[in-house]
């Protein structure tokens, strides 16, 4: 399957698509298309890469993913746990070109243009988590009613931003395995010393061209990006994990200086380690 473009499965003509994702890991591929995502986390945890920025899931969560931005999910495989996924597609036009500029819809549309950049919303309601449970069994006309409730509601909500950077041109499917072999190497691998030499020949590029490459599509370093992926993993284990040390996090997670853990990841969280801990333990 291409990674780039990926293509939504659509059944008939309805112009809202619903999803339902079972498995033990979400789909791990980096991929676009061109409609709106709208995801519940029913189970599972993990990470989730959109455009320039790594940001951790789980359960309880949803996520707006906007058109045509780049995405990846990395689920935290666990043994006999599957996670599950509800899912709702669109476009800005499945409605009909103009259906989102009425002045009906004068509050939903701050958050439309939101989504071009993709968030992430924790511990939604449980009356929101009653709309996406009737989703599945819904006819055409209550599951339109539901979506508009759900977009209602996350008009009024507080969100993270899960990207601070659109790369404005579409990736080509090229451009997106190589990516896809870069993420899926640092996901694998950011407990380890990564060289320039060995991300870039894993690349299949030279060293200079490759951190040419990888900052244009991210609007960063390589390393800046491989310390953010650290810095997530560390702030999962110090939530989950309070038997591990903040020392030992920090070697588990690729830091060889407690100093420097401490200092990186203050200025990503704006909290020291273990203020993280106790907040959100």
């Amino acid at each position: 399957m291409k990674v780039f473009p990926f293509k939504i499965p659509k059944s008939g003509e309805d112009p809202l698509i619903y999803q339902e994702d079972i498995e033990v890991s979400f789909y791990d591929k980096l991929h676009q298309h061109e409609e709106i995502q709208i995801s519940f986390i029913e189970k599972g945890e993990g990470a989730v890469f959109a455009g320039d920025t790594i940001s951790q899931y789980r359960e309880g969560d949803i996520l707006v993913i906007g058109s045509n931005l780049p995405h990846v999910f990395r689920s935290d495989v666990q043994e006999n746990v599957v996670s599950v996924m509800r899912t709702l597609f669109f476009t800005f036009n499945s409605f009909g070109r103009d259906f989102f500029e009425l002045s009906t819809f004068r509050n939903i549309q701050p958050i439309l243009e939101s989504s071009k950049n993709g968030f992430i919303i924790h511990n939604a309601p449980k009356k929101v988590v009653k709309y996406f449970k009737k989703l599945k069994k819904a006819d055409s006309y209550t599951r339109f009613i539901l979506f508009l409730d759900i977009l209602k509601w996350l008009s009024t909500s507080e969100y993270t931003p899960l990207s601070n950077y659109l790369y404005q041109k579409k990736i080509t499917d090229n451009e997106g395995k190589r990516m896809q072999i870069v993420f899926e190497y640092v996901m694998t691998n950011f407990h380890k010393n990564i060289t320039l030499d060995e991300i870039a020949s894993i690349a299949s590029m030279t060293k200079n061209a490759f951190c040419r490459y990888f900052k244009v599509r991210t609007n960063k370093s390589f390393f800046q990006f491989l310390i953010e992926v650290r810095i997530e993993r560390a702030a999962k284990l110090l939530s989950n994990n309070e038997e591990l040390s903040v020392l030992e996090i920090a070697e588990m997670c690729g830091f060889n200086n407690i100093s420097n853990f401490n200092r990186k990841f203050k200025e990503l969280k704006q909290l020291s380690p273990l203020q993280y801990r106790k907040l959100n333990l």
